[in-house]
């Protein structure tokens, strides 16, 4: 059950029904992309013993930035008692001249669930195309009962391209992924998803309920099919749609 909605601006929902009690939701953006002087704001919550999945339609674009001016992103989720929530946007493509800041703060009850994803792919190698500069600041926060349990920041500007080519960076790859699975069963995954990512990056425990995964491949589809593999396995259902049309 919706217990309230608003949207305003580009920024749309839709709620696809699904095979279970699990509410859907896919976020749209008329727009067909952000660029310089954007600012979209998501907030959503998972009420006690509820299920909630959040993805959207299609890859977000980033668009070249014509004055210098960022793009913002700022997400906030919160999670309630015996409740799950998925946050499993598509992937956001970084153009050439692109300027994007986004920031993730996720509150959890005790007890509750979070599975997230947000893959990165840095300019349209198969059409032939070049990220010569661009700049990236992403922030994620993750608090359990007030508690700061996980935090991570990405800082990418100036020369892209090469920067990804260096080994401490991306080894030259130009798609990336990070995955955090808050969880009481999260350390028996562990296993599996070593196996699954293989040479595409690697997973670790930071606490008994809690993975972590960074992915670096060579482009999006090969980061895609590793990714979907994740997801199904961790969620325990079908992968939302939108991720396989």
């Amino acid at each position: 059950m919706i217990d309230g909605l608003h949207q305003a601006g580009s920024m749309r929902m839709m709620f696809p029904r699904g095979p279970n009690a699990a509410l859907r939701a896919v976020m749209i953006n008329c727009a067909g992309g952000m660029t310089g002087g954007d600012r979209f704001e998501v907030q959503a919550e998972a009420g006690a013993g509820t299920v909630l999945s959040l993805t959207t339609q299609t890859a977000e674009r980033v668009y070249r930035s014509p004055d210098a001016t960022v793009a913002q992103m700022s997400t906030e989720l919160q999670v309630g008692s015996g409740a799950a929530l998925h946050w499993l946007p598509q992937e956001t493509i970084l153009f050439d001249r692109s300027r994007l800041t986004r920031r993730l703060e996720v509150s959890l009850a005790g007890d509750a669930t979070f599975l997230m994803i947000e893959p990165l792919i840095f300019g349209r190698a198969a059409m032939g195309e070049v990220l010569g500069e661009a700049h990236l600041s992403d922030q994620l926060r993750i608090r359990r009962d007030g508690v700061l349990i996980h935090a991570d920041a990405t800082r990418l500007s100036g020369p892209v391209e090469q920067l990804l080519g260096r080994a401490a960076i991306a080894g030259g790859g130009h798609a990336v992924a990070n995955l955090v699975f808050a969880s009481p069963d999260a350390e028996a995954h562990l296993a599996s998803m070593r196996d699954m990512i293989g040479p595409f990056g690697g997973a670790s425990l930071k606490a008994r309920d809690l993975l972590v995964a960074r992915l670096i491949a060579p482009g999006a589809m090969a980061l895609r099919r590793v990714v979907i593999a994740m997801l199904a396995a961790l969620s325990g259902a079908e992968i939302p749609r939108t991720w396989t049309l």
